[in-house]
């Protein structure tokens, strides 16, 4: 099958082996709530399906970072957050198989406090998750997780 050829603006996106390369701001929430830790698990439908991660996700185009962790809380929990301090910032390239557009992706991802205010606990619906729970803390290094979660791990312990 021929690949129909790149907009010129996505053409210069190309590294040398032919591959599109783009990069992905993404912003996620670490809440936590009578010794557990709210997150989220991939479905099982993409790349890293059955891992945990944080609540959070992809930012639409112009829209401010802390604004978009509470719409993904919001779309994968069903929960409402006030966020806080940032607690880091990640970057990581995800390979063309990792990814479900094929590209190759530079990842940046801000990672906040949030505190949950409200809503009820629920499951996305048809979303990149498909699941949402209140981990005990004692368990989180039992669960199968992807590199982000290891991370935010990391560095809310002060490793």
């Amino acid at each position: 099958m021929t690949q129909a050829p790149l907009p010129p603006e996505l053409a210069r996106m190309r590294g040398t082996d032919g591959v599109v390369q783009r990069v992905r701001l993404a912003a996620y929430a670490w809440c936590e709530q009578g010794g557990a830790v709210l997150l989220t698990r991939i479905s099982v439908n993409g790349p890293g399906g059955g891992l945990w991660t944080l609540p959070g996700g992809g930012l639409d185009f112009g829209e401010d970072p802390v604004d978009g962790v509470v719409r993904e809380v919001a779309e994968e929990t069903g929960l409402d957050a006030v966020i806080g301090e940032l607690l880091g910032v990640r970057s990581a390239v995800l390979e063309p198989a990792e990814t479900i557009s094929g590209h190759r992706v530079q990842t940046v991802g801000l990672l906040y406090r949030g505190r949950i205010t409200g809503g009820e606990l629920r499951n996305e619906a048809d979303g990149s998750s498909d699941l949402a729970a209140w981990v005990p803390a004692a368990e989180l290094e039992a669960l199968p997780k992807i590199d982000l979660l290891r991370w935010a791990l990391e560095l809310v312990r002060g490793e």
